[in-house]
Formats: C-alpha cells, structure tokens, sequence
C-alpha cells in the first residue's frame, strides 16, 4: 500500500451534498410517519416545499417515490396505445363488426367515475398502483360487455325481435355478470389495509362495482340505439 499511496487522512463530507448529472445537488429526505404511505405525505407537503423561494441560479426537483412513479408512468404510456389497440382490433374480431365493440368500448369510461368516488370517499391518491388498477379494471368491463353483447346476438339469430333479445339477454346475463364483479371485489378486500395496495385495490372495487351495474344498463341501451331498424346477421346474409 505504501508503494501505491502517498498517506491514508480521515476528513468528514457532507454525505447530502453530491453531483447529480454533474450538477451539484443538496438532497433532503424525510421518514414517513407509521400508518401513512408517501404518497398521502408528499401531498401535504408539496404545496408548502414548492412555495419556497429560490436563489437564482437554483431549481427544485422531487425524487423519491414520486421520482420513480413519474418514469414508470412515462414508460407505461408509451405502450399504452399499442395495448388498446391489439385489445380493439381483438374485440373487432371477435365479433366481425364494429357496432358491438363500439358499445363495449363505451362502457369503459363509466369506470372512472366509480374510481373517482372511492378514491375522493376514502382519501387516497392516485397512485402508480391505482393506475394499474385502471389499466386492469378496463379489462374486466370489456369482458363483462362482451358476455352481455354475445348473448344479445345469439339471441337475434334464434329470431328473437330486438327488444325482446336485449331483455332476455340481459336477465339470464345478471347473474353471471353481477357475481363476477363480486368475487373480484372481495378477492380485493384485504388489500385495504395494505398501504402500498390500498389505492389499487379502491380503483378496483370502486370502478368495478360502479361500472357493472352501468354496464347493465348502458349496453343494452346502447345495443338498442345502434341496432334499431337494423336485421339480426342471419337474416342480413341471407337477404345478401
């Protein structure tokens, strides 16, 4: 060692105080209190933190949990359109046509109010966790309202008038389409008392809950505008 260096000194550094993108950066940290997550406390805090006035030559800039949540967000919308749209053309598919993916795509919005109110109800934010929530809540409407929609189409080819198909449909589809939405929601309660989960476990069982019972409104509704006048598939390829 004593060919290689010229001494060996001990001399106390700031350990706050380090170059981030070679810019010289004072990082501050804090705990977060028992029973809150850090997403509850950067809301509180945020607003006082950014009010503070800076030198010039200065900037301010989160990091932390809010640091890595922005960057998976940015990277997550950027396939996000490539998933709906393998999920569209897949929907199209399925059933040939547009009118019944328009309709089920339709019900998707409805979610967001569901998630709105069982996040503004128990006061939690929304979170990365409640955004995958909302990616994974928009698959299970889809497949509720393809249920929904099938079963009207089937019914339309046996003959059945509209009317009559979109009612029958949607009564012998209540059950399954109801207790579906159930076990999810129950399967997701115990993350509740998870801080971490707790806001994608909300988003789920608020949007779900809300959306399942529009869903058995709306479609129907919807099938019924967008198919008014218009022959069941049967009777339109044999009239060709």
């Amino acid at each position: 060692m004593g060919q290689v260096i010229d001494g060996i000194a001990v001399e106390p550094r700031n350990t706050l105080v380090y170059r981030r993108d070679r810019i010289p950066t004072l990082t501050v940290a804090a705990d977060v209190p028992p029973g809150m997550n850090a997403s509850e406390v950067f809301g509180q805090v945020r607003s006082a933190v950014e009010a503070i006035p800076l030198p010039h030559g200065y900037e301010l800039a989160w990091g932390g949990e809010y640091e890595n949540s922005q960057q998976a967000q940015s990277s997550l919308g950027q396939r996000l359109p490539l998933s709906f749209l393998a999920m569209l053309l897949i929907s199209i598919l399925l059933f040939g046509a547009l009118r019944q993916p328009l309709i089920i795509w339709l019900l998707v919005p409805m979610a967001v109010n569901g998630v709105t109110i069982g996040l503004l109800g128990t006061g939690l934010p929304f979170s990365f966790t409640a955004l995958l929530g909302l990616l994974s809540l928009s698959g299970m409407l889809i497949k509720n309202g393809i249920v929904l929609i099938e079963e009207i189409d089937l019914m339309r080819d046996e003959g059945m008038p509209l009317k009559s198909a979109v009612v029958e449909a949607s009564t012998s589809r209540l059950r399954p389409v109801v207790l579906a939405a159930v076990t999810t929601i129950l399967g997701m309660a115990p993350l509740l008392s998870d801080p971490f989960f707790a806001s994608m476990s909300v988003t789920i069982m608020g949007g779900l809950a809300f959306a399942t019972v529009l869903t058995l409104v709306a479609a129907p509704v919807l099938y019924c505008v967008l198919f008014r006048g218009r022959a069941p598939a049967k009777e339109e390829h044999r009239s060709q």
